[in-house]
């Protein structure tokens, strides 16, 4: 059922998102589009703010629903979000080939995008978030700290990103690299978890200094305390799937019910061939949001 904000001054309907389709692949109904505000601002670095209480907030019937956007050669979902009233807008995990057709549609939606975010130093792609902040005038890069990547801004666990009446609060969750993080939406109905959680998979731990065993207590302790109905939306899928819940990958994640010492087995003992970008992708992503954009 779509719970997502109206977006007015576009269409006075829902927005539903459409990803890209998966060519062979069947795909699931499609996601509306949320949206998050950058109030006062009180945060400990520009740009952030702490997280306020320990607790989430309460779920509101204006839920944000993410429009999920797809990048077929590295299977990359890249997440708008934003608010309809303050116009505030962020994107998770831009990929360069694509970053022109989401400034297009933040534009298309008459949003300001304050943020380009990445959930960690991708092998398989080149961020879009440099070519993203000469599009989009205002935008800012933003990573982890723990990555070792540059940015405009740098994120600490605990750290809360606000745009509009949203924020999503930053959950460390390293293994399949040291900086790879989590962002949960405040009120913690959707939870944004890059490559440390897939539809029934994970991220590999066998390059970029990954740790199986540093992988697997990040998921259980970082991701599954969440509510059970919480939305899972990885960073990739290379099956067709959307989306998920917590409650589903806790009991059905073929790896991650496994014990730690089982799931450590398995993970080095995948044998998988390195991803084809990763000598340029790498380095290009540890300049993140400050490399040279392509003319």
């Amino acid at each position: 059922m779509f719970c997502g904000p109206w977006l007015w001054g576009v269409r006075k309907v829902p927005l539903l998102g459409v990803g890209l389709p998966i060519p062979g692949c069947r795909r699931e109904r499609g996601l509306g589009v949320p949206l998050l505000d950058p109030a006062k601002r009180t945060e400990p670095r520009p740009g952030l703010r702490a997280a306020q209480g320990s607790g989430p907030g309460p779920r509101s019937h204006l839920c944000p629903v993410p429009r999920q956007m797809f990048e077929p050669k590295s299977c990359t979902y890249t997440y708008l979000l934003g608010d309809r009233e303050s116009r505030e807008a962020l994107l998770i995990d831009p990929v360069l080939e694509t970053a022109a057709r989401d400034a297009r549609l933040v534009k298309e939606l008459g949003l300001r995008l304050l943020y380009a975010v990445n959930t960690h130093c991708h092998a398989d792609h080149i961020t879009g978030s440099g070519l993203l902040r000469s599009l989009l005038p205002g935008c800012q890069s933003v990573i982890s700290r723990l990555s070792g990547a540059q940015a405009d801004l740098h994120l600490e666990d605990g750290d809360s990103i606000r745009f509009g009446r949203f924020a999503l609060e930053t959950r460390a969750s390293p293994g399949h690299t040291p900086g790879c993080v989590t962002f949960v939406l405040n009120d913690h109905s959707m939870a944004f978890t890059g490559d440390a959680l897939l539809i029934r998979g994970c991220g590999r731990t066998d390059f970029q200094q990954g740790c199986a065993k540093t992988l697997y207590h990040s998921v259980h302790e970082k991701i599954f305390t969440l509510p059970g109905d919480c939305l899972i939306y990885p960073a990739h899928d290379y099956h067709g799937l959307t989306v998920s819940t917590v409650e589903e990958e806790r009991t059905l994640n073929p790896r991650l019910t496994l014990s730690c010492e089982e799931f450590v087995k398995v993970m080095d003992n995948l044998n998988l061939p390195k991803p084809l970008q990763i000598d340029i992708a790498v380095p290009a992503n540890m300049r993140c949001g400050v490399q040279t954009p392509p003319s």
